[in-house]
């Protein structure tokens, strides 16, 4: 590969307590808790908006049964209605996001990618980010990577394995999008891969399979904040690596192109649908996984399913399925598992989940922490994500306060923090 040399003189623009790289909900969640406990916070995100597979991803709702901490507090203020708690309004929950992190008090650097990270030996004491405002370095006395695919994590050599252990498999990407026009009296609204619905044609996924050009094939409908408009979980794109631009444009241009054909199949087959047209596709691809991080401890699925308290926890109350969607093509994987799902239990997160073994000065959070391929299936999901945000935020404020490593901070004072806050054991 031909090279070019580069001198680079990168002017150092500011200095923070702490800087969090990536405005999903576990990034939003990290940076509001950090400042609220009186660090000078930085949050960093690419997009033009905070909430990320959220808000410009525009999911359809907060999947999973998680109770208390930060993410109550979300439902609290961005919920249209107390029946449409988990029903997410994009705009609004925007719009909530950026008041909660300015009330704050943190600093929100959108359209700016955080590119490099600084580091002092194994230390990590900033990030160099790229924008509109050219190259720039922030320093900073703990980095939280809430970025999703841990980009700034993996650059600071914190060990990782990419996708599924064995062979690097990772979940599809889908690009969410919404149709309206629809009549919600006869309207489907299957939610999950094993929802078997008959129309007239016959039973709509198997009629997705037939009809749908692969790997897209089945059909995930859910109701909206807005009246006739429909959320469609549907475009799928297997084999792609969410650490790959060319991917993630592969990825893209194949979902937008099956967008037109599904909403011809809505039109044909799903009764409600007859009249539903394109009302808006989101900004950003949801990506489902990529780097696992190797952390002091791996979340397993046997953790899960033996819903286990950790002493040491610092998320608790977590509770999903194992949701893993087709490497292969269409509907659920067959190491997934969602209607047949007999953990009714929630499960804590103890906080070496979230401490790399190697790099100092950084913690993880959201769907890259340390854990199992199965296991991430089940805690990716966005509430516990936010949940993840809010203990590592916290943990993040203790060691600047007390001048000491995050790998070195007291998981009691962090466990007696969030106790205050809110949290239940």
């Amino acid at each position: 590969m031909k090279t070019i040399s580069e001198t680079l003189q990168t002017p150092i623009v500011a200095e923070y307590d702490v800087i969090v790289v990536g405005g999903g909900p576990a990034g939003f969640a990290a940076a509001v808790c950090a400042a609220r406990e009186g660090a000078k916070t930085c949050i960093i995100e690419q997009c033009g908006g905070i909430g990320g597979v959220a808000t410009s991803g525009l999911m359809s709702h907060w999947t999973g049964n998680t109770q208390g901490g930060f993410y109550e507090e979300i439902l609290q203020r961005s919920a249209e209605k107390p029946e449409l708690r988990q029903t997410i309004h994009p705009e609004k929950l925007h719009g909530v996001m950026l008041e909660m992190l300015l009330e704050a008090g943190v600093e929100v650097r959108l359209y700016t990618f955080a590119v490099a990270p600084v580091m002092d030996e194994n230390k990590i004491i900033g990030v160099v980010v790229e924008s509109k405002s050219g190259r720039q370095a922030l320093m900073g006395k703990v980095v939280i990577d809430a970025s999703g695919d841990g980009d700034i994590a993996a650059r600071s050599g914190a060990e990782y394995q990419l996708g599924r252990e064995g062979d690097g498999v990772m979940q599809p990407m889908t690009l969410m999008f919404k149709v309206g026009g629809v009549d919600y009296d006869r309207a489907i609204f299957p939610g999950s891969f094993e929802s078997l619905v008959d129309v007239p044609a016959g039973e709509i996924q198997s009629l997705a399979r037939a009809n749908l050009p692969a790997p897209a094939g089945h059909v995930l409908l859910y109701k909206s904040t807005l009246p006739g408009v429909v959320t469609c979980n549907m475009t799928n794109v297997i084999n792609v690596d969410g650490t790959k631009s060319e991917d993630l444009t592969k990825a893209q241009l194949t979902c937008r192109k099956q967008i037109p054909l599904i909403i011809d199949f809505l039109r044909k087959y799903a009764p409600g649908y007859e009249n539903c047209y394109l009302h808006s596709a989101a900004a950003q691809i949801g990506v489902r996984e990529t780097r696992h991080f190797k952390g002091l401890y791996t979340l397993t699925e046997d953790d899960i399913m033996e819903a286990k308290v950790f002493p040491d926890w610092v998320v608790t109350r977590a509770h999903f399925n194992f949701d893993i969607h087709n490497t292969k093509g269409a509907g659920l994987d067959e190491n997934g598992c969602q209607h047949k799902f007999s953990q009714p239990k929630g499960y804590t997160i103890p906080y070496g989940c979230f401490v790399p073994e190697k790099v100092d000065g950084l913690l993880f959070a959201g769907r890259i922490i340390s854990g199992t391929h199965k296991a991430h299936s089940n805690f990716r999901v966005m509430p516990i994500c936010a949940n993840m945000g809010q203990s590592v935020g916290v943990a993040a404020a203790i060691a600047v306060k007390r001048g000491i490593a995050v790998r070195d901070v007291s998981v009691a004072d962090i466990q007696a923090r969030l106790i205050e806050l809110g949290v239940e054991v």
